[in-house]
């Protein structure tokens, strides 16, 4: 990990700046992934109810795995801004639908 940190270079700003990205992504990631498994744990507590584990999945999708495509789109394939941001709004767009879906009542 240090290794990728030292090898970290920036474009037209601080590679301080781009640190700070990256450190925010990351922190932004873990916290998403700590709140579904807690909610995970709760739904294996009392599996009947499905309304944790799709908030679970709602999260993911709203918030950790926008983050991963902003940084593992440009940096291992050639998709373009225009084609990153409908895949990340596209997921961020299906997590609040799931979780909008959980809360007005999609488990009848």
């Amino acid at each position: 990990m240090l290794g990728v940190v030292l090898q970290l270079r920036a474009t037209e700003t601080s590679s301080l700046v781009a640190l700070a990205v990256v450190a925010i992504a990351v922190l932004t990631i873990v916290i998403s992934v700590g709140i579904a498994v807690i909610l995970l744990r709760g739904y294996r507590r009392e599996p009947g109810h499905m309304g944790q584990l799709k908030l679970a999945a709602g999260l993911f999708l709203l918030a950790s795995v926008p983050e991963l495509l902003r940084i593992i789109l440009p940096t291992i394939t050639s998709v373009g801004v225009v084609g990153r941001s409908i895949l990340v709004s596209g997921c961020e767009l299906a997590g609040l639908g799931i979780i909008l879906w959980t809360i007005f009542g999609g488990d009848s």
